[in-house]
C-alpha cells in the first residue's frame, strides 16, 4: 500500500517548507511520504540546516524545488505555510484532498536570534497535532 503524500510549500523553500519536510520524515516515515516546494525557490539557508541538525534531525537530500516540479502530481496533503505561496497554489497544475494553511512567519524576516527554532518548534507543534488527529481518524475508519 502506498503512504500518503504530503507536500509542504512556501515561497523560497529555504526554511520553513524544508523544516515541515525534514520533520514529518523525523517524526512519521513509516507512514507518510514528505516533499517541500516553493513558489519561488531559493537555497536552503543554513541556519535551517543548522537548527535542524541540532535537533538531531537529518537533513540529507533537503533542496529547494519548485512547485513546477510537482505539477500534475498528487499529495493526499498539502500544507500551505505562508499567504504568497496560498495564493500561487490557486494556480498549481496539481491536484489534492487535503488543503491546510498554517501561516507561519518567514523566520529571514524575524530579527531575533532565535527565529529559526521558533519557527522549528511551532511547525513541530502543529505537525505533532494534525498526526494525532490523522492517527485517530484512521482508527476510526
Amino acid at each position: 500500500m502506498n503512504k500518503p503524500r504530503v507536500l509542504f510549500l512556501c515561497n523560497a523553500n529555504s526554511a520553513r517548507s524544508l523544516m515541515g519536510e525534514a520533520l514529518l520524515r523525523h517524526m512519521a516515515a513509516e507512514r507518510f511520504d514528505a516533499f517541500s516546494a516553493g513558489t519561488e525557490p531559493d537555497r536552503p539557508h543554513e541556519l535551517t540546516l543548522a537548527v535542524l541538525q541540532q535537533q538531531g534531525i537529518a537533513t540529507d537530500g533537503l533542496v529547494s524545488k519548485s512547485l513546477d516540479e510537482f505539477a500534475g502530481q498528487h499529495f493526499d496533503t498539502v500544507i500551505v505555510l505562508c499567504d504568497k505561496a496560498q495564493q500561487a497554489c490557486r494556480d498549481w497544475e496539481g491536484s489534492h484532498t487535503e488543503h491546510l494553511y498554517w501561516d507561519i512567519r518567514d523566520p529571514r524576516l524575524v530579527d531575533r536570534e532565535n527565529a529559526y527554532e521558533q519557527v522549528l518548534q511551532e511547525i513541530r507543534r502543529r505537525l505533532s497535532l494534525w498526526l494525532e488527529l490523522n492517527e485517530r481518524e484512521s482508527a476510526s475508519q
